[in-house]
């Protein structure tokens, strides 16, 4: 059998502010011998499906500026999550027919070594796990989930909500949880999470669909807020203040959920995508943290792994099965749609539509 073609998707671009489709290009030229032995310990993945996410376009930067993730190099296959079948192997651990879950070059096909102890410490590190994680799915569930609600967006919302809701100083009084971006996969389930523990849940969208999406999981007000006051909405529903505001937007949206935030109440700051294309945005009351002794916690979700990985995998994936935790997807065919769907992410247009849903890239 002759070598056949490996089509990767590269970064090709930086981009001055929103991503184009000059930022990320479809790259048909590289080939792969899948018939080729392999040496001992190598495998070969064809990936299924692959996920974007807001983070990523923090990656889309030069090199030589540091963050908690590494930047994409130029003209290079990108990375993510994503999920993939051993086709090939010469490796005892991973087996020819298993899926996987990891942190992938977004190519179609993937000849690699499997990986070392110290590759899985150092992707645990950055992105929340073992460098590629073997999936047993005795679920049945669809393997796009395992990028979405059962994988890296779902662990964020999950564990985060475990270790840094809980409120102290409101014993008797009424909970209040405030999420914004509430249809997207993070905020989603951290709307159930809050539900289940027993809050009044705000949270906030960008179109009908949306907030309807977010009622239908629980939510008890949920406003739009491109045409709502948030201020109004807050003073009605929360006169106490604000227990627990996970912030997955944060700009100038901030300043009011922190006049509104309850004493010794919880922030949990998720993301911050106002300012993912370059925007920034002061925050002129800032003082209300000390004011009101706020708690106050950015996290990394690699960094809630070793405490609560084990818990996620053993209680989301059968409660997705079950139908008790509700998602919902948005899925593009191919990655030649990944330049589109990328420009659609950011825009909160995914699918050509109003944006509800998990991006996800499905390779055949």
């Amino acid at each position: 059998m002759p070598p056949i073609s490996n089509p990767s998707i590269i970064f090709n671009e930086l981009p001055k502010g929103e991503p184009t489709l000059e930022t990320l290009k479809i790259d048909e030229s590289a080939q792969i011998d899948l018939e080729e032995e392999l040496k001992e310990n190598e495998i070969i993945l064809k990936l299924v499906c692959v996920s974007l996410d807001p983070y990523m376009r923090g990656r889309m930067r030069e090199e030589h500026i540091k963050s908690y993730s590494p930047a994409f190099p130029l003209n290079k296959p990108i990375g993510g999550h994503g999920v993939a079948k051993v086709i090939k192997s010469k490796s005892s651990r991973y087996e020819e027919g298993v899926h996987i879950y990891g942190v992938l070059p977004y190519t179609t096909y993937i000849r690699r070594m499997a990986p070392t102890e110290q590759e899985d410490a150092q992707n645990a590190k950055f992105f929340g796990g073992p460098a590629l994680k073997i999936l047993k799915n005795e679920e049945n569930l669809s393997w796009s989930t395992y990028i979405g609600a059962a994988g890296m967006p779902g662990k964020t919302a999950y564990m985060a909500w475990k270790e840094y809701s809980p409120v102290q100083g409101h014993i008797g009084q009424a909970k209040v949880a405030y999420i914004s971006a509430g249809s997207g996969p993070v905020g989603s389930l951290a709307i159930q999470m809050a539900k289940k523990d027993g809050y009044k849940v705000i949270a906030s969208a960008g179109s009908d669909k949306k907030i309807q999406f977010c009622k239908d999981i629980g939510a008890d007000v949920v406003f739009n807020y491109k045409t709502d006051n948030p201020d109004e909405i807050f003073a009605k529903e929360a006169p106490e203040g604000i227990d627990v505001n996970w912030v997955n937007v944060g700009g100038k949206a901030f300043e009011t959920e922190l006049a509104h935030s309850a004493s010794h109440g919880r922030v949990i700051v998720c993301g911050w995508i106002s300012a993912y294309n370059g925007k920034s945005d002061g925050i002129t009351n800032l003082f209300q943290i000390v004011a009101k002794r706020l708690h106050v916690n950015g996290f990394i979700v690699g960094d809630l792994e070793p405490k609560y990985g084990s818990e996620f995998y053993s209680t989301v994936p059968k409660a997705l099965a079950s139908g008790e935790v509700k998602f919902s997807e948005v899925k593009y065919d191919g990655l030649d749609k990944i330049p589109q769907a990328f420009i659609d992410l950011l825009a909160g247009k995914q699918g050509g539509g109003d944006g509800l849903g998990k991006v996800v890239i499905e390779i055949k």
